[in-house]
């Protein structure tokens, strides 16, 4: 009998040794994808739910306001009624109520309808009311009033051929004053007819001038062999007339200021007196019907 080597024993076998070592399994992935898909609509359901909560949590607190602000005390009164109704309209229709005419009020007056007829042209006429006061004033010029005359003689009141112009043309009335500044004296004399036409033609038939009116502080001027400045013009149913010298008897000439600003002067205030005539007239007959119905 023979012996071999020396025999070991097998290593015996370690039932737990397969669950020990690693080993390499591959996840699930689409169940973790439905429960990550789960978690989402879970948190999304939360907030719609917070919102709708926190939606109806404001409204029922904006209600319990309007209901507390709409009650007055302990009675429980709606202030609403008190405040939003509409105003009550007055129920008496007895009273006289305001009317409105759609007739458009007539247009007012024209002086021009007064001062150009002696049919409407009423108003009282005569030296003092033409030429008022003692002096007159334009701009820094102070004209001093002298001597005044009224005649229904108007041939009297001209010369050089401006009588017969007058006459035959149907003047009524001539009206004179003089007015002297600084050695220059100027006489206006306003010729007054039926109407505004024969006034027209006493303008543009005119000759001569009126009678230079001396008197009353101003010393004669424009006598013969004298050259004076003559002028005439015509508003309405009045001619006037201007003639200006000076009382040292010196001719005027083109270059004599003094003498056509004194001119112009008298000629512009007559003009403003005249036509102020037909404007009070026209409107005292404006005012006329409201002032009868009182």
């Amino acid at each position: 009998m023979s012996f071999g080597g020396p025999q070991w024993p097998q290593q015996p076998h370690d039932p737990y040794q397969q669950h020990q070592q690693p080993t390499a399994q591959t996840p699930d992935w689409s169940a973790l994808a439905e429960a990550s898909a789960a978690r989402t609509r879970r948190k999304r359901l939360l907030l719609i739910g917070g919102a709708a909560l926190a939606t109806g949590l404001v409204g029922t607190l904006i209600a319990t306001a309007i209901v507390s602000a709409n009650k007055k005390g302990d009675d429980g009164a709606n202030l609403a009624d008190t405040t939003s109704a509409a105003p009550e309209l007055p129920t008496d229709t007895a009273k006289p109520q305001p009317s409105f005419s759609s007739v458009a009020p007539p247009p007012p007056p024209d002086p021009m309808d007064f001062i150009s007829s002696a049919g409407k042209d009423r108003a009282p006429i005569g030296p003092d009311t033409l030429f008022p006061g003692k002096k007159l004033t334009m701009g820094d010029r102070v004209h001093r009033k002298g001597a005044t005359a009224s005649t229904p003689d108007c041939g009297s009141a001209a010369e050089d051929g401006l009588g017969a112009v007058l006459e035959r043309n149907g003047c009524t009335r001539v009206i004179r004053a003089t007015y002297e500044r600084d050695g220059v004296a100027v006489t206006v004399g306003v010729a007054l007819f039926d109407t505004d036409a024969a006034a027209l033609k006493a303008k543009e038939q005119a000759v001569g001038s009126v009678v230079p009116l001396a008197g009353s502080g101003v010393k004669g001027f424009c006598q013969s062999q004298t050259v004076c400045l003559r002028r005439t013009n015509a508003l309405g149913r009045y001619a006037y007339f201007t003639q200006a010298g000076f009382t040292s008897g010196k001719k005027v000439t083109t270059g004599e200021k003094a003498v056509y600003k004194a001119s112009d002067d008298l000629a512009t205030f007559t003009f403003n007196q005249i036509y102020a005539r037909g404007r009070t007239q026209a409107s005292a007959a404006a005012t006329a019907p409201a002032a009868g119905g009182q």
